[in-house]
This record gives C-alpha cells, sequence and structure tokens, in this order.
C-alpha cells in the first residue's frame, strides 16, 4: 500500500520532458491506465449504461405494475371467494334447520302413526278377544243344550212307558182338535 502512495507522490515530481517512452514501473503505471480506461468507459459507455440501466428500471416497474395488477385481482378473488363462502354457509345453515326442523316433523309423524297404528292393534285385540269369548260362551251353551238335551231324552225314556206313551199322544191329538175347532 506504501508503494501505491509513493507512486502517486512520484507523479507529482515527473520531469515535463518532450520525450515520449514506456514507463516500465507497473506500480506507477496502473492508476493512471486504470483512470484512463475508467475515464473512456465513462464517456464512452455511459449511453450504453443509460439504456441498460433504463430498460431494466422499465422491466422493474413494469413487474411492479403486473404485481400490482395481479394483487388486485387476487384481492378481488378473495373477496368472491369470501363473499361465495358466506353464501355457502348461510346455505348450509338453512340446509341444517331445515333438515332438523324435517327431522324433527317426520319423528312427530312417525310417534303419532306408531300410536294410531298401536291403538287399532288394541282394537283389533279387543275385538279378537270379545269374538273368541262369545264363541266360546256359544259353544259352552251348545253343549249344555246339547247335554240337556240328551238328559231330558233319558229321562224320557226312560220314564216313558207304553201306556205312557199312548196317553200323551191321545191328551195332544186332543188339543189339536180343539185348536182346530177354535180356529175353525
Amino acid at each position: 500500500m506504501k508503494n501505491v502512495t509513493d507512486s502517486f507522490v512520484s507523479l507529482g515530481y515527473w520531469p515535463s520532458a518532450g520525450s515520449f517512452g514506456f514507463n516500465t514501473d507497473i506500480l506507477a503505471t496502473n492508476p493512471i491506465n486504470l483512470s484512463v480506461v475508467i475515464g473512456v468507459l465513462i464517456f464512452f459507455g455511459k449511453g450504453v449504461l443509460s439504456d441498460l440501466l433504463d430498460n431494466r428500471k422499465q422491466r422493474i416497474l413494469n413487474t411492479i405494475r403486473n404485481s400490482e395488477e395481479l394483487r388486485g385481482g387476487a384481492i378481488e378473488q378473495l373477496e368472491k371467494a369470501r363473499t361465495r363462502l358466506r353464501k355457502v354457509e348461510m346455505e348450509a345453515d338453512q340446509f341444517r334447520v331445515n333438515g332438523y326442523s324435517e327431522i324433527e316433523r317426520e319423528k312427530l309423524n312417525l310417534i303419532t302413526s306408531t300410536y294410531k297404528t298401536l291403538g287399532q292393534l288394541e282394537n283389533y285385540k279387543n275385538e279378537t278377544i270379545q269374538f273368541e269369548q262369545q264363541r266360546a260362551i256359544n259353544q259352552a251353551r251348545q253343549r249344555i243344550f246339547q247335554q240337556a238335551l240328551q238328559g231330558a231324552l233319558g229321562t224320557m225314556n226312560s220314564c216313558l212307558t207304553n201306556e205312557l206313551h199312548l196317553r200323551t199322544i191321545s191328551a195332544n191329538i186332543g188339543m189339536l182338535g180343539v185348536m182346530k175347532e177354535i180356529t175353525d
């Protein structure tokens, strides 16, 4: 580093002779060469460099503008999606409420129908019991009547002799004769 500062200091001591030659001292010539190259680059390259920077600036601005437009579109789509989501949630709530009320209505209808069916079955049961009771009573009456008739026939056959039988027939014929006279 000391050599670099020495070379700048030595520039002030150069003789201003009119001779042209090569300076072989690398440390003394590098800053001069660099300053010449940088000056030429700045003079001739500033237009190209400014064009490159302007193009880059325009691309960045276009990218930012496109990003802002995409962001705006994304925000708009997000708001539409949120609106649609709220609408769908409201519809889902409505379906849920309607579904619950429909379930309750069907439940009540089923309970009512079941009670009606049970009432009908109870009536059928009672009618069947009454029918079976009446049938049992009728069968018992028929048996009792048959047994009484058989008992009466048995008693009549055992008590009835030929003579008693003939007198009963004669008495009945007499009664029929009297009835015939009354009707004539």
